[in-house]
């Protein structure tokens, strides 16, 4: 799953690729932004990215996107 996350006052989103599914991202960020003061998410790779849940903009669900190569067709 890859999950988005717009920061305030920061130019670029994070982008993080974790196994969980989307109901368990979206209810963890409903967690953070409820009263909770971090938003925690582990990636696939074992490392965990935390965010302070006032500063989350905007947060982006989705499938995981593989790189392509070549022309499209």
């Amino acid at each position: 799953m890859e999950v988005k996350i717009g920061i305030q006052q920061a130019a670029r989103e994070l982008v993080v690729e974790t196994d969980e599914s989307a109901e368990v991202v979206e209810r963890l960020v409903a967690d953070a932004v409820g009263g909770g003061e971090l938003l925690a998410l582990s990636d696939s790779k074992g490392r965990k990215v935390v965010v302070p849940a006032a500063k989350i903009a905007y947060v982006e669900i989705g499938p995981r996107t593989i790189g392509k190569v070549g022309f499209g067709g």
